[in-house]
């Protein structure tokens, strides 16, 4: 058996559902963001997943995965999913909803169900890199794994940094 790096929510997660996964420590630096982490990694910005924790008017929590290198269109993302206003959470009520930390959120494993929608084009690339569940640990997966294993919905919502 092979030494795993961490044992998180989200590694137990993917375990538990057959999820094949490559693990990928890092020097995690404070509002570093997906820049340092594909630096240290070395794989493209692009390619590394950041999961954000929003809510919408009334304030219910959601998830959005999007490229390290494009922001959300709250707007666009609002219209795409019937909701009136969408805005990120503040860290202390998004950690509350996920259990994890701003700066190691999973979408796997989080603490409450929320809908998952997932920026389409990140489904169309060979490999991602998305966050295990603590900061300074992404985990190597097949985009296609998001849309089997979590109740996540396609969306176009991606503007340039």
């Amino acid at each position: 058996m092979s030494k795993h790096i961490s044992e998180t929510p989200a590694t137990q997660f993917l375990r538990r559902h057959g999820v094949v996964f490559s693990e990928h420590p890092y020097p995690y630096e404070e509002h570093g963001g997906t820049a340092v982490s594909a630096r240290e990694l070395g794989v493209p910005e692009h390619n590394v997943i950041k999961t954000l924790v929003m809510q919408d008017e009334a304030a219910k929590p959601l998830l959005v995965l999007m490229h390290g290198d494009r922001k959300v269109s709250t707007k666009n993302l609002a219209r795409q999913t019937a909701r009136k206003s969408i805005e990120p959470c503040k860290p202390e009520v998004a950690n509350r909803h996920s259990g994890f930390l701003i700066g190691g959120t999973s979408p796997f494993g989080t603490k409450k169900v929320m809908p998952v929608y997932v920026e389409e084009s990140i489904l169309g690339l060979d490999k991602i890199y998305i966050n295990g569940g603590r900061r300074g640990y992404l985990v190597g997966i097949a985009p296609a794994v998001i849309t089997t294993v979590l109740p996540a919905t396609a969306v176009h919502c991606a503007l340039e940094e």
